[in-house]
């Protein structure tokens, strides 16, 4: 539900506002969170054009990395806790953000810790990232911890750069073929048919095809798109559901070229965050259960709850991944069994997290070099099979006249 609120900020300045929670109750808690002390809270009631999208009450990942980096500069050099914060909320052009400062800000005030206050915003500081800094703060370390988590999301950041970029080039090209295909079948495709039709000419099957799709989408393209619309949802709920999502992972990485791909990518994900959290003085137990939760793939997760029961029963890290070679490649298990024998696990894992990002690097600049071609043979196919279904009827037309 959503409520209106008008309050006092610490200034004493009157502001207003709209939260969303799930009673009057929590709303009021999260407003005295935005440090404002409510005067009056209503629920929000009917329509309104003041619409606020959750997409635009987030935090992005290199905002993130900005304000970590210069929080750690900042307590480095002697700044207190508070009047850091204070400069970053300043410096930040993100409302949400600013908020979120201030909340973390008032936690503090009132004696609370800085990670208690990051752990209430979970969608914007996550567990890894929460741990770091509680470890940093019980180990008098918080400058370094914070440090070393900017270089964590920045390496994260680079991987996800990486392979989007490697994406974005067929996206564009299927994107504009798709779009010119649809533009054909409505504007040129019709043209033909009518030549077709008054001539009476005998249609060869692929002909027949084309038209029909042309039809269809000239004379009820609202249908089309309700129907497209319809099969996205359907798609979205079917893709959301746990045996289909199982599949999927399954599949993906056994895909040629793109299996090896995520498998590093996925190699590079778990030792990055386990030897940045064990680098920080979190607890083994507790780095294997937030890698566990940054991992997406569900058989990637599968191997690091067995990797905690292991080590609970206190075996070691490396047995497992050396198990796993199917999804982990063998270096991965057998660089970290030399770290565990001499005792630099952390560093050990830094340096395959290092070697696999450039691998990712090395295969993502690769990955584009392949596509092309591929895309070049999709799109000679199918502007040939356009082709020959138009000039077909044409011959036959041209011969009628002989």
């Amino acid at each position: 539900m959503k409520f209106t609120y008008k309050g006092r900020n610490k200034e004493g300045v009157v502001v207003a506002g709209v939260v969303e929670d799930k009673d009057k109750s929590d709303a009021i808690s999260h407003i005295k969170d935005l440090n404002i002390s409510p005067i009056f809270v209503t629920q929000k009631k009917g329509l309104s054009f003041n619409i606020e999208i959750s997409i635009f009450n987030g935090v992005k990942l290199n905002e993130k990395i900005i304000f970590t980096k210069n929080l750690s500069g900042m307590l480095k050099a002697g700044l207190p806790l508070s009047r850091a914060l204070q400069v970053l909320e300043k410096q930040t052009t993100n409302v949400y953000f600013k908020r979120v400062i201030n909340a973390v800000l008032d936690n503090i005030d009132k004696g609370g810790t800085f990670s208690d206050g990051l752990a209430k915003f979970p969608k914007v500081f996550s567990p890894l990232f929460v741990s770091m800094v509680r470890s940093g703060e019980e180990s008098g370390g918080l400058p370094t911890a914070l440090s070393e988590i900017g270089i964590n999301l920045e390496k994260t950041y680079g991987l996800n750069r990486k392979i989007k970029s490697a994406m974005m080039y067929p996206s564009v090209i299927i994107s504009a073929i798709f779009l010119i295909g649809i533009l054909m079948f409505i504007y040129v495709v019709p043209t033909l048919t009518k030549t077709f039709k008054e001539l009476n000419v005998q249609l060869p099957w692929s002909t027949r095809l084309v038209i029909g799709i042309s039809d269809l989408l000239a004379n009820h393209l609202v249908f089309v798109v309700l129907g497209l619309l319809v099969l996205v949802l359907i798609g979205i709920v079917v893709f959301k559901n746990e045996k289909t999502r199982k599949m999927i992972d399954y599949a993906s990485v056994r895909v040629p070229v793109l299996g090896v791909l995520l498998q590093e990518v996925n190699s590079a994900r778990t030792t990055r965050t386990m030897s940045s959290l064990l680098a920080s003085g979190v607890s083994i137990g507790r780095a294997i259960s937030i890698t566990e939760e940054v991992l997406q793939n569900f058989y990637y997760k599968q191997i690091l709850k067995e990797v905690e029961t292991v080590v609970q029963k206190g075996g070691s890290i490396s047995s497992v991944f050396k198990k796993n070679t199917k999804l982990y490649p063998v270096m991965v298990g057998e660089m970290m069994e030399v770290g565990e024998e001499t005792g630099k696990l952390s560093d050990m894992l830094s340096d395959i997290a290092l070697f696999y990002e450039g691998e990712v690097d090395a295969k993502t600049k690769d990955l584009s070099t392949i596509i092309e071609p591929v895309l070049m043979i999709f799109i000679g196919a199918a502007v040939g099979f356009f082709a020959i279904s138009m000039l077909t009827p044409m011959y036959s037309i041209m011969d009628s006249i002989k």
